[in-house]
């Protein structure tokens, strides 16, 4: 669990401290930055919490305990940027960003973009510093830059930065706390509530991201080996005739139909295990504290792997450096002793306790 600890704090911020957050995309991105909103209820738990994210990712800082999310559309935008209701929404949207006076202004996407955002909102800026980020005349922006180190694990260089600019100092792994109303979920292949099963997240939007079909066809059979139903989500056509090619035949595989982001997280949370490849949905499932297993073929998980979350999690691969099925069973199999013994310890935890007289 993380460590927070509270240092001395600016004199010209209030109790409770108003924040805008700014991480618009990618999913993974999003569900790694949102690790900071834990590390700011722990040092500021009166701190009321804003969030700017693309619109389709609203769902994982809402989750994550921020107050509101305020939705970005720039991807729908700017593929019709002429037309004039886009305009009307790009309005709507600085309107609603200046209706809070915010103390601190973050933003975590090191982009001018995000940058511009930060500036049509009220409150002091705060972004990387010029040796920190993406793309350095987004600096010009700020009012406060901060030092991080760039060889850091994404998920750190946000804490990092969040840390500094409210003056406190985090520490341990990340943490989220996830605040769920479930969604039904009577439109997902099922057959029962209890039905232990599987997520196979084989989709990315990196064909170079790939694993050959013929690795996921193993786990199947390994998981069929096993009563294990498999899940197969989608997000477009192509990986949906994907995950029918890689079903086909296996009548413990099922492809899911199209599914929104709260509905897929509460399968990722459900889930015995996860294999997937460096996709948002597979740094999401372990974020959920799923045993994880992932796959990474062409990014390296030093920056971006799930294994920084915990003994839960295990990265396999490096850029040009393909994994092996036989690996990924062996993580998994190391995952699921791992996970029986935790529990076996936690139920005899209370009869010990007895034996000495503890309780």
């Amino acid at each position: 669990m993380s460590r927070i600890i509270s240092a001395l704090r600016c004199p010209i911020l209030h109790m409770p401290i108003s924040i805008l957050i700014i991480r618009t995309s990618s999913l993974g991105d999003v569900v790694y930055a949102s690790a900071v909103l834990h590390d700011i209820r722990q040092a500021l738990p009166d701190a009321q919490i804003d969030w700017v994210a693309e619109e389709a990712f609203t769902a994982v800082p809402q989750l994550a305990g921020a107050r509101r999310v305020i939705p970005f559309a720039l991807r729908r935008w700017r593929r019709r940027w002429y037309d004039p209701q886009n305009w009307r929404e790009l309005a709507a949207f600085r309107r609603t960003l200046r209706e809070t006076h915010y103390d601190v202004v973050i933003d975590l996407n090191e982009q001018v973009k995000s940058a511009l955002i930060a500036r049509s909102a009220f409150g002091v800026r705060h972004g990387f510093d010029r040796a920190s980020i993406r793309e350095p005349l987004a600096c010009l922006l700020y009012q406060a830059t901060h030092a991080v180190p760039r060889n850091l694990h994404f998920v750190e260089r946000c804490r990092r930065l969040t840390a500094a600019a409210l003056h406190y100092t985090a520490e341990g792994a990340p943490c989220w706390q996830w605040t769920w109303e479930a969604p039904a979920l009577s439109n997902v292949l099922l057959p029962s509530p209890d039905a232990p099963y599987v997520m196979l997240l084989h989709a990315t939007s990196r064909d170079d991201k790939l694993w050959p079909e013929e690795c996921w066809r193993r786990l199947i059979r390994y998981c069929r080996e096993r009563g294990l139903l498999t899940l197969l989500p989608w997000g477009n056509a192509k990986e949906q005739a994907r995950s029918e090619r890689l079903a086909n035949g296996y009548d413990n595989a099922r492809v899911l139909p199209k599914a929104s982001l709260p509905e897929l997280g509460m399968l990722l949370k459900n889930a015995r295990w996860t294999v997937g490849v460096d996709t948002g949905l597979t740094h999401w499932s372990a974020a959920l504290s799923t045993p994880t297993v992932a796959i990474f073929t062409a990014t390296s998980p030093r920056r971006l792997g799930v294994g920084i979350q915990g003994a839960h999690a295990i990265d396999l691969g490096e850029v040009g450096a393909l994994p092996s099925v036989d690996a990924a069973l062996t993580a998994i199999d190391t995952l699921m002793n791992a996970s029986v013994k935790s529990v076996n310890e936690n139920s005899e935890a209370p009869h010990r306790q007895h034996e000495r007289g503890d309780i």
